[in-house]
């Protein structure tokens, strides 16, 4: 995920990672709001989540991303829009990355 981050920030105008150390602990940290914030968010969204076919789940990751904007130094995000197309972009490098790792 660090590679991801760092790919999606590379690609994202908006989005800044000092370098890969601060990549790593970027997605951990955002992984780390995703298990635990995130889940607890999404626990208490969940009849609007089924409406909205997962859109406040998206909505979710994305206020993640924020939160770790705020918490980190060496990763900054220009707002909103930026943190949404970090996470689609992340989201694709991702899978992009296990379809080629488990071959």
């Amino acid at each position: 995920m660090g590679l991801a981050m760092l790919l999606g920030a590379y690609i994202v105008p908006g989005v800044q990672i000092d370098g890969f150390g601060s990549a790593i602990i970027a997605a951990l940290l955002i992984a780390l709001a995703n298990a635990t914030v995130g889940f607890v968010l999404r626990l208490l969204t969940f009849p609007f989540n089924v409406l909205t076919l997962g859109l406040v789940s998206f909505l979710i990751t994305v206020l993640m991303v924020l939160l770790v904007d705020h918490l980190m130094t060496g990763f900054s995000t220009s707002g909103f829009i930026a943190a949404a197309i970090l996470a689609i972009v992340v989201a694709v490098i991702k899978t992009i990355l296990g379809a080629l790792i488990s071959d």
